[in-house]
């Protein structure tokens, strides 16, 4: 194993141009993995890290663990050079390492950042001077300045400290937040603008030009503080909006409107509106998260963000608001929850991906066990789902085979997949959670 020569500002940014720059990605999940293959297809040579060995050893069979990204993509890769490790001491051997692991909510909704804090311990002993190393993960703002400066510095063999000025010597350190948004194919990656904030000019420039090799813009900011809470804001402000249409929805339903049709009639505005949707409830790994984040470092400033609780409460409340409406649909057909068969229709937290990350399909499932229903769930990308940090479900798939025989079927992911009409036509009692039987016209479906 060869450590990385030190490099000069200059010719670390020349080897970024020329694709000679060695890159370390830590996390090859929903972020990491196709981060990799971006640097991959641009040329670099990449190494994945990540300390789940089955994942290490899917990549270096070139094999893929995540639907939408073919085995031919890592096959690709590796023709360029892409392997996977789980042993952090090749970290020695890069240019530049950038950390894309999860940060959860722990059970009292504050922040985990233990997978943050347990790859930097790890990363530090074999970091050598010169080395950039950015942080991607979504997190509250003076993360990067508060946790991973500190452990890098504590934690490095050699007593390197972070360089801040084009004097010193030492780890440069940036932020830049990822906007990876699964099953979003109408955005090419390399069109997404990345921003970035570093600790000090030279790891700022450093880390734009790493991102400018591979990114067609990169939004340079004045530190990685600016940069975590660009994250914030902007999955806040999607948080905000749907926790508007997902009340809004609640009352349209208590007047007999249709939210759908007046967001559709809304939307043909051409200034001053953006359109939202309500749904189930939030999933994914930033939207229901990020609004907590804030709000616990909020309060070290003697500061309570009411606004943006209020929304995430709206939006937690959201799966309870459809058991109700499970509950109300049976009673109409004089029955109850308790003994009930009912079909939920999709675990993803959105359509057409395999990524189960706080989806509400879960919180459903589990809400509707408790209460006594005898549930199934069919989703194509799922054939099993077994225990996770906040559901313990342990169940099969169920093919979609004579529906009539469930008290009622649950739309919760609408996946393209699905036939809908075909699913009304043999079903009791449809509710529908997404607007998925949006133009069929039954008494069946109960919408909500």
């Amino acid at each position: 194993m060869s450590k990385a020569a030190p490099a000069t500002l200059d010719s670390l940014k020349q080897k970024f141009q020329t694709r000679e720059a060695r890159i370390g990605i830590v996390g090859m999940g929903y972020v990491g993995l196709p981060l990799a293959l971006l640097f991959s297809g641009e040329g670099f040579r990449v190494t994945g890290f990540d300390i789940a060995e089955e994942k290490v050893e899917t990549l270096n069979s070139g094999r893929s663990y995540i639907v939408r990204i073919l085995p031919e993509q890592i096959q690709a890769a590796q023709k360029s050079g892409f392997c996977a490790t789980a042993n952090y001491a090749h970290a020695a051997e890069m240019d530049a390492i950038i950390v894309c692991v999860p940060t959860p909510l722990n059970e009292y909704h504050e922040p985990d950042l233990s997978y943050v804090t347990g790859t930097i311990e790890s990363l530090a002993p074999f970091l050598h001077e010169g080395q950039l190393v950015v942080l991607e993960s979504t997190t509250y703002p003076g993360t990067t300045e508060e946790l991973v400066v500190p452990r890098l510095e504590s934690g490095n063999r050699q007593g390197l400290k972070v360089a801040r000025s084009a004097d010193d010597s030492g780890i440069h350190v940036a932020f830049s937040p990822e906007r990876e948004d699964p099953g979003n194919d109408t955005v090419a990656r390399h069109d997404i603008p990345k921003v970035v904030g570093g600790c000090g000019p030279v790891a700022l420039e450093l880390a734009s030009a790493m991102y400018g090799s591979i990114f067609r813009r990169v939004i340079p900011v004045s530190s990685p503080s600016v940069a975590e809470m660009t994250k914030l804001l902007e999955n806040i402000y999607r948080c905000v909006n749907i926790a508007l249409v997902n009340e809004l929805k609640q009352l349209c339903m208590r007047m007999g409107i249709d939210i759908h049709e007046v967001i559709d009639a809304a939307k043909t505005k051409p200034f001053g509106f953006q359109a939202f949707y309500p749904g189930p409830g939030l999933g994914g790994h930033c939207i229901p998260i990020d609004p907590f984040y804030l709000s616990w470092k909020a309060k070290q400033f003697d500061f309570h963000t009411r606004f943006i609780e209020l929304a995430g409460e709206v939006n937690t409340a959201m799966p309870y608001f459809v058991i109700d409406q499970i509950a109300n649909g049976l009673n109409e057909h004089a029955k109850a929850i308790k003994g009930s068969k009912i079909l939920v229709l999709g675990l993803a937290y959105k359509r057409d991906i395999d990524d189960l990350r706080e989806s509400p399909s879960l919180t459903i499932l589990e809400l509707l066990r408790d209460k006594g229903a005898k549930v199934s769930y069919n989703d194509p990308y799922f054939p099993t789902v077994g225990r996770g940090r906040h559901y313990d479900l342990n169940m099969t798939n169920t093919p979609l085979d004579d529906l009539s025989q469930y008290d009622a079927v649950v739309i919760v992911t609408d996946h393209t997949t699905y036939d809908y009409k075909q699913i009304v036509e043999q079903s009791r009692l449809v509710i529908d959670t997404r607007n998925a039987t949006k133009g069929i016209i039954s008494d069946k479906i109960l919408r909500c």
